[in-house]
């Protein structure tokens, strides 16, 4: 039967079940892709995050204003925007609040989110949160015309394709997500040193991504630790003599907008207050390091005589920050010991760099430059709007 001449609403054809696989998976993937998974290059937010962002505004949750029950937002958040499960939506706002996670949280937190050990949040009915300072700029000037509101998945109120975006988010918070056939895993970077590159860019538009890589200096992680910018590499002649070679593995990655950043924990060697001993201490480690894992990682690696040297292994880390102690038999070498530490723990590791984002509903990966270009072309429309307005 139809409802009517335009529509094959109740209408049963037969169709091969391989063509209908191939046309649902793929209508699958990219709804996955465009509504899940993947920033936007020119706000920097998913989907779920920004809906997030806008309940906050919309119920007058702002940075200034006291904090409310997280439940009610990912309530509003559900009912009017994004119709998936309670959890997605408190797990997102949890990220987008932690401060070893977020280079700059746009959610200001109170009472438990977590830790950097790895510990869970407490439950949405016990947490409090409000938009944070530099959440502001992101919603700034949205009522004035600024971007295209669309409606929500019922009709019944609209919500925003983007945010006007004052904060260039993609490269200073970063992004990761796991999309069907495709991922993206995007460094958050120093704000100082992306607005020196739009200003470099909007003075003197030719500019290459080796001279934005000069003035973007590399990642800037929220863990803090030390970046290896050089990487040596092996090259063989024609003749296939090897030769070692060092390359600059940052500029690299922001010329392919794919590459790996080793990181390393941040450490200083002092004298323990039991006499004759050292102690190696850990005060920072690399980005998505859980350092409750790595603390047992190195007391197994000691226990299982993997490492010697090491007598006694303490976490005194506390509101102050990180300190984890590593004290020293009198006959360790400490560089001995932190060479093994590098080598079978996390405490060197690797990022992998894939700067992928949708550019005008595309997946597509970016480089520096490219990246830099949509968010200046974003603010330029959002600017010229708002003018009109």
């Amino acid at each position: 039967m139809t409802t009517n001449g335009n529509t094959n609403i109740g209408t049963i054809r037969p169709v091969k079940i391989e063509e209908e696989m191939r046309t649902s998976y793929l209508d699958y993937a990219m709804s996955v892709i465009v509504a899940r998974a993947l920033p936007s290059a020119q706000d920097g937010l998913k989907p779920v995050q920004r809906r997030i962002l806008y309940a906050f505004h919309e119920q007058g949750v702002r940075a200034g204003t006291r904090y409310r029950k997280t439940v009610g937002i990912v309530g509003e958040v559900m009912k009017s925007y994004h119709p998936h499960g309670d959890s997605a939506i408190y797990d997102a706002m949890v990220r987008m609040a932690q401060d070893w996670t977020l280079r700059y949280p746009l959610v200001d937190p109170q009472g438990n989110f977590g830790s950097v050990d790895g510990d869970p949040p407490a439950a949405m009915r016990y947490t409090e949160a409000r938009l944070s300072v530099i959440a502001t700029e992101m919603l700034a000037d949205i009522d004035r015309d600024t971007v295209d509101f669309v409606p929500n998945f019922d009709d019944s109120t609209s919500e925003p394709v983007l945010l006007p975006g004052r904060l260039p988010n993609l490269l200073v918070n970063g992004a990761s997500g796991i999309a069907v056939g495709m991922a993206t895993n995007i460094p958050p970077h120093n704000l100082n040193e992306i607005c020196d590159a739009i200003m470099k860019l909007l003075e003197e538009p030719e500019t290459t991504t080796d001279e934005l890589s000069e003035i973007v200096k590399g990642p800037d992680f929220p863990t803090g630790g030390i970046i290896y910018r050089m990487r040596s590499e092996k090259e063989y002649d024609a003749d296939g003599n090897r030769t070692e070679v060092l390359r600059d593995a940052v500029k690299q990655t922001y010329g392919d907008g794919r590459g790996r950043i080793v990181m390393q924990a941040r450490t200083h060697v002092e004298e323990a207050a039991r006499g004759n001993r050292m102690q190696i201490i850990v005060t920072e480690l690399p980005f998505q390091v859980n350092k409750a894992s790595l603390v047992e990682r190195i007391a197994d690696l000691v226990r299982n005589k993997k490492i010697d040297g090491i007598s006694d292994l303490r976490d005194e880390s506390d509101r102050h920050g990180m300190r984890i102690v590593i004290e020293l038999s009198r006959t360790g070498q400490p560089q001995s010991i932190l060479n093994s530490l590098y080598k079978h723990t996390a405490m060197r590791s690797t990022f992998p760099v894939n700067m992928l984002a949708l550019v005008d509903g595309q997946p597509r990966v970016i480089n520096l430059k490219v990246a830099l270009e949509q968010y200046i072309t974003f603010r330029r429309q959002v600017i010229r709007r708002r003018t009109e307005f």
